[in-house]
């Protein structure tokens, strides 16, 4: 089982919305009102982890052992939006979510396959943990900028919890795993939205209440994850497509960019799959954050 080592790991790197986020420091002419804004949108969207949590757990009734982690992921999440409103709280009370708007976020998922649903997370806490970095470069107040910090690192982490269970799934079901995988990591890599019909679980396409209209565009941006995740030939199944690396995605400076699969000098794929070499920044280097993520 995975769960205990994972509680034991996450709980020890936990951090408090208390003291270790510095409330003192807040400096309101370092805030915008565009700024502020979207705060509260992502406040909202951070409370969508309650429709995914009931949609892991329903997806998951064979496996009490991921269904466990849930309790820690979703906890997580949860805080998440609470530090957020809770800055909102303290410093824009005008914005703060209302009970009304957050329920709207939460809508049933449609079924799909256990295996494609937890790729296209892992996938989802590359890109989060990608993005709370570069908001945090992007805001101003420092306050907000420290609470981004500490979401990014939480993101790494259910990143790399995703990546072990996803190599369990492997050393579980074998070919069955990777060519799920893959096909969740071809569609994010493409050039092509990944809402395209057949490219990603039914469920992704999920079409929340009428009346939400937050929902509705909270779902509109769920599925278009362009990162790129590169795409390996596997020597177990050659007739896997290669996908090649977009030179716009690999020359972008910014974030760092994900590891690409290593080939030989025949240009064949070196039997990895992509997204069991995601443990490492490119060049090898592990993250240098206390962070237990395995990176």
């Amino acid at each position: 089982m995975l769960y205990p080592e994972l509680f034991r790991n996450f709980e020890s790197v936990r951090w408090s919305m208390e003291t270790d986020v510095p409330w003192s420091s807040f400096d309101p002419a370092r805030l915008s009102d565009e700024q502020a804004r979207t705060i509260k949108m992502n406040a909202i969207t951070e409370w969508a982890a309650l429709p995914a949590t009931e949609m892991f757990l329903r997806d998951n009734q064979h496996d009490s052992d991921f269904s466990a982690f849930m309790s820690i992921w979703f906890y997580e999440e949860q805080k998440h939006a609470l530090v957020l409103m809770e800055y909102l709280r303290r410093f824009r009370p005008d914005l703060v979510p209302t009970e009304e708007e957050l329920h709207a976020v939460r809508f049933e998922f449609d079924r799909a396959p256990a295996l494609e649903t937890l790729m296209m997370h892992f996938c989802g806490e590359i890109r989060l943990n990608h993005w709370y970095r570069r908001a945090s470069e992007w805001h101003t107040e420092p306050v907000i900028r420290a609470i981004y910090e500490l979401i990014s690192r939480d993101e790494a982490r259910h990143g790399g919890a995703y990546l072990r269970f996803m190599k369990r799934a492997i050393e579980r079901f074998g070919l069955e795993a990777k060519r799920a995988f893959a096909k969740i990591g071809q569609a994010v890599a493409s050039d092509q939205p990944a809402r395209q019909r057949g490219a990603v679980p039914e469920r992704h396409g999920a079409k929340p209440a009428a009346r939400s209209g937050v929902a509705r565009a909270l779902a509109g941006r769920a599925d278009p994850l362009r990162r790129e995740l590169g795409e390996a030939r596997r020597r177990d199944d050659p007739a896997q497509p290669v996908q090649p690396v977009r030179p716009d995605l690999r020359d972008r400076s910014g974030a760092q960019p994900l590891p690409q699969v290593a080939r030989d000098a025949g240009g064949r794929a070196d039997g990895a799959v992509a997204a069991g070499r995601i443990g490492t920044r490119a060049g090898g280097q592990p993250c240098g954050r206390q962070c237990r993520c395995g990176w």
